[in-house]
């Protein structure tokens, strides 16, 4: 694969988001065009019902493309992968409070409890970046196309899609401790506390390592076109793009629980504490730990990634610049924010202090 290019799971995901924009702009259910500064006006968007919203248009007509989100314990940070940044938001009113330089075509994202992390699919590196003010503090190499992070006890790992690894850094200062082979098109990371789970979207597989050493433990079947996987307490969840539905292995052995059809194209999971949630194209299906589905609710365009703020669940709309808030308990849509998007190149320099 090139190493320029996203993971095929990712490419899909974004031809979606593209195609399902097309389709709304020639409805009467399209989003308006984007105004100069932020709003709080209430329209229609993807078909939601009007009363649910409360809703901010983008900042910039550029388009873009968010393929990261991850919560650091006061705001939100999502990776705009065509302009090359990441843009912090407040998680009160979904406005933006940041927008900071990243690689080339930044990806997956994660919060190591005081700074972020970002994987750059298009230059084989991740960017540690200090949440609180944005600078940038290194950017390190990695193996090719990195497009899921994942913070665990003072390491960080990066699943290296084109090149079937699987790197594993110290968080203090970015040195490389390990890489590891995996499957193909690894592009979805999970700790379950004691091992390091790797989905391997071309080989239809999940990985588990010793996240002590890197060592496999053990590759276990899953459903068609892997794209991400979460940890319950119990059991690990992996979401099969191509079959529609979820995979539930036991972490202690790999054993297989059960397989649950979700929605049409399938590629985000995520556990609250409580519950699973799964995106499926416009839409977001919740489910108990046992697999019985409490519900299925609006998502926004192209619903992929998930964070979870403690009451809230946060989507990325992939290729749509916006983000859309549900509440975790009932599934009520609260929002929906345009994100700050600026042209590749004109992004302004982060706080060096």
């Amino acid at each position: 694969m090139d190493s320029q290019r996203l993971p095929i799971g990712a490419a899909a995901i974004m031809l979606f988001a593209l195609l399902s924009s097309f389709v709304a702009s020639s409805s009467s259910m399209a989003l308006p065009p984007p105004r100069a500064a932020a709003t709080n006006q209430v329209f229609k968007y993807w078909l939601l019902p009007e009363a649910q919203i409360t809703s901010r248009s983008p900042d910039s007509s550029v388009a873009t493309a968010a393929t990261g989100i991850v919560f650091d314990g006061s705001s939100l940070w999502m990776s705009l992968t065509e302009s090359d940044s990441v843009v912090k938001l407040s998680t009160s009113d979904g406005s933006v409070e940041a927008t900071i330089p990243a690689g080339s075509r930044p990806s997956g994202l994660a919060w190591d409890g005081e700074n972020i992390w970002v994987a750059n699919s298009g230059n084989s590196s991740v960017s540690k970046i200090r949440a609180y003010n944005g600078k940038l503090l290194g950017t390190f190499g990695v193996g090719a196309t990195p497009v899921a992070i994942l913070s665990d006890k003072g390491d960080i790992w990066v699943a290296n899609s084109a090149g079937d690894s699987v790197t594993k850094l110290r968080a203090s200062d970015g040195a490389v401790l390990t890489t590891v082979a995996v499957g193909g098109g690894p592009c979805g990371l999970a700790s379950d506390g004691i091992n390091i789970w790797v989905v391997n979207e071309k080989s239809n597989s999940i990985t588990k390592l010793n996240a002590s050493d890197g060592r496999v433990l053990g590759t276990f079947p899953v459903g068609g076109s892997p794209t991400a996987v979460t940890f319950d307490g119990v059991a690990v969840w992996i979401v099969n793009r191509a079959s529609g539905s979820v995979t539930r292995l036991r972490a202690a052995d790999g054993t297989p629980l059960s397989t649950l059809e979700v929605g049409t194209m399938p590629v985000g999971v995520l556990f609250d504490k409580t519950n699973i949630w799964v995106t499926n194209g416009f839409q977001v299906t919740k489910l108990r730990d046992d697999g019985s589905i409490l519900g299925t609710f609006s998502a926004g365009g192209g619903a992929g990634a998930m964070a979870f703020d403690g009451s809230s669940l946060w989507i990325a709309n992939y290729g749509s610049g916006y983000v859309t808030r549900l509440n975790a308990q009932d599934g009520k849509m609260l929002g929906s924010f345009g994100l700050m998007v600026v042209p590749k190149g004109a992004v302004p320099e982060a706080s060096q202090e």
